[in-house]
This record gives C-alpha cells, structure tokens and sequence, in this order.
C-alpha cells in the first residue's frame, strides 16, 4: 500500500492500513500539461495540490511584470492559504512550469475523512505548520539576503530547481534582471576555481 502521498503522510505520523487505504481511495489525480493555470489571481482558491510529479510556479504580476515568488516540485504541496481560508480572492498565479500530476485535495474530501478519522484533523495540522514554516522562512529571505546569498541558498537546498526552470524565472525568484543573474553566477564559478599558479620568473 505505497503511494507518494501516502509516504508524506507516514513520515509525519504513523498510520494504520485502515488510515492510509482512506487516503488512496479519497485521491483525485489530475495531470495537468505545461502552462496550465491551477489558479488565476481574482479567483478565490477551492483546492490544495499535492505535487505528484512535475513543478508548479507561484507568480504575482507587477506593472505588467510577472515575478516568481514559489516553485513548488515532487512531494510538496501547492496552496493559496490566504484565499481559501478566507475565501477571498487570490493576488497571485498558480501555474504548471512542467508537464505535472497532482492530487487535488478539497475542502469536502478533507472534511469527509476528518468525520471517518478523527486523527487525520490533527495530521492535517501538522502539514500546515510545516508549509506554513517553508513559507515564512521563504519570506524572511526576501527580507534579509542579498540576491547572490538567495541563489546559494536555492542551489544549495533545491539544485534541481536550477536545471528545471528558465533562466528569467529563476531571476525573477530571486530579485534581480536575467543579466544580473548571470553576473552572479560567473562571480560564484569564478570563486570556485582554483587559483592560476604563477610562473616563476
């Protein structure tokens, strides 16, 4: 009884076979091409998304502009916090930078399995104080790195975002125009480099 979504509840809290059969049958899987909108901003979020497989980019739009400010990838969830709580419009963009699959929780199906198990409300807690921790620690480092310090620490923790996504995207995550991104990637491979020896004279 494996399954990606499964496993991300597993690690979190233990669960029985009754539980974790619960959450396969629960599952809508939808598989979204690249470019697909899961959310537009004005619309007022209805579902969470557990990325399966693929990438999605969260962006706002500014003075005509769009600026990333999320990639969310392979065992992650996608969720506009603020407008489905509140159920007030969202000010942001949800959309598939890869061909991606995800399951698609809501509200409804959440509440159904609360009433089965009880447990799962408490669970279902704890994933929310996680994604809400990886979304404040995102915003702090708008808040206190410099663009270079951003780029280290995305290529540190998620390199394979580096690889996954264009090169404009990835400057717009971390603040700064593409020809600035590649001057702070040529300083970093510079620093990397081992020093020329000098010849003797």
């Amino acid at each position: 009884m494996n399954h990606q979504l499964v496993d991300y509840f597993r690690r979190i809290s233990p669960l029985s076979d009754e539980e974790a059969q619960a959450i396969l049958d629960s599952m809508v899987v939808k598989t979204c091409p690249k470019g697909t909108h899961l959310l537009m901003a004005g619309q007022v979020s209805t579902e969470a998304y557990f990325v399966l497989q693929g990438c999605v980019r969260q962006y706002y739009v500014v003075d005509g502009e769009e600026r990333s400010n999320g990639f969310f990838t392979e065992d992650e969830w996608v969720l506009s916090i603020h407008s489905m709580m509140n159920q007030t419009p969202a000010d942001h963009f949800l959309v598939c930078a890869e061909d991606t699959t995800v399951v698609v929780g809501t509200e409804q199906r959440e509440g159904d399995l609360y009433r089965r198990f009880p447990r799962f409300e408490s669970i279902s807690r704890m994933v929310m104080q996680k994604v809400l921790a990886e979304q404040q620690e995102r915003f702090a480092s708008y808040l206190t790195d410099t663009p270079e310090q951003r780029y280290l620490k995305l290529s540190e923790t998620r390199p394979d975002i580096l690889q996954r996504i264009p090169q404009y995207q990835l400057a717009s995550y971390i603040g700064v125009k593409p020809e600035s991104l590649s001057r702070i990637r040529k300083r970093i491979a510079t620093r990397g480099k081992p020093a020329t020896p000098r010849r003797k004279a």
